[in-house]
């Protein structure tokens, strides 16, 4: 059985010089380690998620990993979770929400993800992205209400900015996560990802996503602006790193070849520092 095991320094290193490392490394103790054990239970159900085990031995796996969060909760979790349970305790953690996570790794692991329609992905942005903000704003200690509705907003938007971001990484595996509403409308009629990729008419439908991507970064920053700032540091590098990732693929084009965007680590460390102290 798979076991939800405490942060190692591997987790910390594969985090190192992203946006996520960049933004909880402002974070008081507590609420650092806190976020880095939610980090590393989503980068394993991830990594089983997108491997090439044959997919029943995926979704076997993944079903130790639902056998390992009820364990959690338990009156005396044993030492293999004993690092997550304590976050758990400390942060009254929803089991929902890592259930939720569990839920969208299953859609990846049980086939290829290929042109969903509009509610499947929002469903999908829901279990892989705005369940981990669910988790993550009871760390930052934001109130209830807002805090559900910035992980909403804000995991969607980051998400669908990476639907974006990996649309070459994606199709090389055989995903493609742009709904099949947006394939419609820039009249392309197939779903196959190597073809929608080269088709002429994929920065129409790109813009679709950009649109929604915008509206939900829009939607987030209104709650940040209303929360007090200690509890929203943390997501707002996150959103200003990703909206400056979107604006910079809206730059550059969707034509082939599609360099990658990125933000080199001094203008993280810059975004970072800004939304720590000013």
């Amino acid at each position: 059985m798979a076991a939800v095991e405490t942060t190692s320094a591997d987790d910390v290193t594969k985090a190192a010089g992203s946006s996520f490392y960049a933004a909880m490394r402002i974070l008081p103790p507590a609420q650092r380690h806190g976020m880095f054990e939610i980090y590393a239970f989503c980068r394993r159900v991830d990594d089983i998620a997108d491997s090439d085990l044959p997919r029943p031995e995926r979704l076997a796996r993944l079903a130790a990993w639902r056998a390992d969060i009820d364990v959690l909760y338990g009156a005396a979790p044993p030492a293999r979770v004993s690092g997550l349970a304590q976050v758990t305790r400390t942060f009254s953690l929803a089991r929902d929400d890592f259930l939720a996570v569990i839920d969208g790794m299953e859609m990846d692991a049980r086939e290829d993800i290929r042109a969903p329609d509009f509610a499947t992905l929002d469903l999908y942005c829901d279990r892989v992205a705005s369940a981990v903000g669910r988790l993550s704003v009871r760390i930052f200690g934001m109130a209830e209400a807002d805090g559900k509705l910035l992980a909403y907003h804000l995991g969607r938007a980051l998400q669908l900015t990476n639907i974006l971001r990996d649309l070459d990484e994606d199709a090389a595996v055989g995903r493609l996560y742009l709904p099949f509403e947006a394939l419609m409308d820039a009249n392309i009629g197939t779903t196959d990802p190597a073809a929608v990729l080269a088709h002429p008419g994929l920065a129409k439908a790109c813009a679709v996503v950009v649109e929604r991507a915008r509206g939900h970064f829009s939607e987030a920053e209104k709650v940040m602006q209303r929360s007090p700032r200690p509890a929203v540091k943390a997501p707002r590098i996150m959103g200003e790193v990703y909206r400056r990732i979107l604006d910079g693929m809206v730059a550059r084009g969707w034509a082939p070849p599609r360099q990658r965007v990125r933000l080199n680590k001094s203008r993280l460390i810059w975004i970072a520092l800004r939304h720590a102290f000013l």
